[in-house]
């Protein structure tokens, strides 16, 4: 009989949302399951709010008390969905309480929160998870296949972006991203980050940072009501405005403890870029390129190939290639934002069911995080800095 996996999941906005429908999607497309995780509770900030998760994303039950529903004996997952300045304190409780966690992107607000969280997990027995689900794209997974098997040889380039416009007008209210208490950082955090786990995903642990942050937005409009709203909704150039305390872009040299050198730049500020995650390798024996917006491709060049063939190819993800027997018979038939949650959660429970530890987890995770403190510094001192 297939396991159960009762779930509580702590916040209830739009993350929130992307996982209830992957734990009720993931049995539909990856079966047998490794197991059936049961939405057993929605926790919010207020019980209204959480009656109202509980309705919309089909838990059994509805809580504002996340401390006591951790510590619950019937939950078996905690998922955190929180803002990064509740990262850490909750999944140090659950995992005291011997829960099994997968917490969203970043890991924390700072290097010390992560810690933290690491030495509580290594202390544990539980199975881990950070959120970083932009690597399960099947064609960021074909491209670390093709990495592993030698395709391309030996990697000595790394090029990584994710650029979005969401922020960039400056009458956009101060979402929590804004604010350097709750969020830790602008867009290192919440979008380099994504950047950074790809580059030690795909060519391995960054070694040392130089990096350039800026911050061109100063001030933004403050929130009206109680519900958080990114920049692209609700402008108001007439209400009071506050601080905004946080990188709104960053842009970075790297070197990689292999050897290889690269670039990474993300920024929510480039207007006419929406989720404009890219990838570009260079190796030895061949190229790897891929745009997050055209995610079923992933383009490829093989030094090896005839003379009259040289150039990049396009490759169409499908049932050939990585998760492609549990997601659509057809290549190109198209996936999205919700495939990739899909999968996180397939690899998480197909985790905790064989007593392995998934990647990235917290261990991996604190990497990037130390990676994100590196930027920062090197942001402040305009030096070189060791990660």
């Amino acid at each position: 009989m297939t396991k159960t996996l009762n779930v509580a999941m702590i916040g209830g906005g739009f993350m929130g949302k992307a996982h209830a429908m992957a734990y009720a999607a993931m049995p539909m497309f990856f079966w047998p399951a490794p197991a059936i995780p049961r939405r057993k509770t929605v926790v919010d900030l207020t019980d209204a709010a959480a009656e109202t998760a509980r309705d919309r994303f089909g838990f059994d039950e509805a809580s504002s008390d996340w401390k006591a529903t951790v510590n619950r004996a019937d939950i078996d997952i905690v998922d955190i969905c929180t803002p990064n300045n509740s990262h850490a304190e909750i999944a140090i409780e659950a995992l005291k309480a011997g829960k099994h966690v997968i917490c969203e992107k970043p890991l924390a607000r700072t290097l010390e929160e992560s810690v933290a969280m690491v030495e509580a997990a290594r202390a544990s027995k539980s199975v881990t998870m950070v959120a970083f689900n932009y690597r399960r794209t099947p064609a960021v997974a074909l491209a670390k296949k093709f990495i592993e098997d030698g395709k391309i040889g030996d990697v000595i380039n790394f090029r990584g972006t994710y650029l979005q416009d969401w922020s960039a007008d400056p009458n956009g209210p101060l979402s929590w991203r804004f604010q350097k208490d709750i969020a830790g950082s602008g867009a290192v955090g919440d979008i380099g980050t994504h950047v950074v786990d790809m580059a030690h995903y795909l060519v391995g642990p960054i070694d040392t940072v130089q990096a350039i942050t800026s911050t061109y937005v100063k001030t933004r409009p403050i929130q009206q009501g109680g519900v958080d709203k990114l920049g692209a909704s609700e402008k108001s150039a007439d209400s009071e405005r506050a601080e905004v305390d946080v990188d709104d872009e960053v842009m970075s040299m790297v070197r990689f403890k292999s050897g290889a050198v690269g670039s990474i730049e993300a920024t929510r500020n480039a207007w006419g870029r929406n989720n404009f995650i890219t990838l570009e390798i260079h190796g030895t024996k061949g190229s790897i390129l891929f745009n997050y917006e055209r995610r079923d491709e992933l383009q490829v060049m093989f030094a090896d190939d005839p003379g009259d063939a040289r150039g990049f190819r396009t490759i169409y993800t499908g049932p050939a290639h990585p998760y492609g027997e549990g997601l659509w018979p057809i290549p190109a038939l198209g996936i999205g934002y919700g495939e990739t949650k899909i999968i996180e959660c397939f690899d998480f429970c197909k985790a905790i069911v064989e007593g392995t530890q998934p990647s990235p987890n917290f261990e991996e995770a604190l990497l990037t995080e130390k990676v994100a403190d590196a930027l920062l510094r090197s942001g402040e001192t305009h030096a070189w800095e060791q990660v």
